[in-house]
């Protein structure tokens, strides 16, 4: 699908299916979506522009690269998308996190906002909005709804399991966001959830199921 970068990087791929399985413990969840967050954030930041600076090494000073511009800034959205945080930070760990509070009324499946807190200048910055599933996408409009607000413009999504239903409503609403995901599953369900999907992340990740 446009716009939608499915990664198979066979890792990825293994990582997933563990994480699928309904017998994967609380604790082996976990674990296993810091490694795969890790492995995504690799891919997203790929093209990450790089600079020349002046470096002494033990033996002589050379012209090495390093990444331009400000710090990027990761953005989970609350309470699964800190699944994902804590494997990206350990590859970037100068990285600016801003926290956003949403959850989906089970009735009407929109998204409510209850918390946001985000640096001030996200003009100045990348921001990768990470969230394990896009289901209705209505929280991932949601959150990038208010991340514009603020200025961003820079915006990138991360989701481990996506569908195509959620992957075309955020085209047609924020058709310059790219989306990375681990798979594109086949459709949601009558209750707005993924199929084969891989359960409630947030409750497989906190032991609340």
């Amino acid at each position: 699908m446009e716009g939608l970068t499915v990664l198979d990087h066979p890792l990825v791929q293994h990582k997933l299916t563990l994480l699928r399985d309904k017998r994967t413990s609380t604790a082996a969840f976990r674990q296993l979506l810091r490694e795969i967050s890790t492995l995504m954030c690799y891919e997203v930041t790929r093209d990450l522009p790089l600079e020349p600076v002046t470096i002494d090494t033990p033996l002589e000073t050379i012209q090495a690269p390093r990444i331009a511009g400000k710090k990027l800034v990761f953005a989970p959205i609350l309470r699964a998308g800190v699944g994902l945080l804590e494997g990206m930070l350990d590859l970037v760990p100068s990285a600016r996190v801003a926290h956003i509070g949403l959850y989906r009324d089970p009735e009407t499946l929109e998204a409510v906002e209850y918390y946001f807190k985000a640096p001030e200048d996200l003009s100045e910055r990348l921001i990768i909005v990470v969230d394990p599933m896009l289901a209705t996408a209505n929280t991932a409009v949601a959150a990038l709804d208010r991340l514009k607000a603020r200025g961003a413009s820079n915006l990138r999504l991360v989701c481990l399991v996506a569908a195509p239903e959620g992957v075309r409503r955020l085209r047609q609403t924020h058709g310059d966001v790219p989306i990375w995901a681990a798979a594109l599953d086949r459709r949601l369900n009558d209750h707005g959830y993924i199929l084969p999907g891989l359960g409630d992340a947030g409750d497989r990740l906190f032991g609340t199921r």
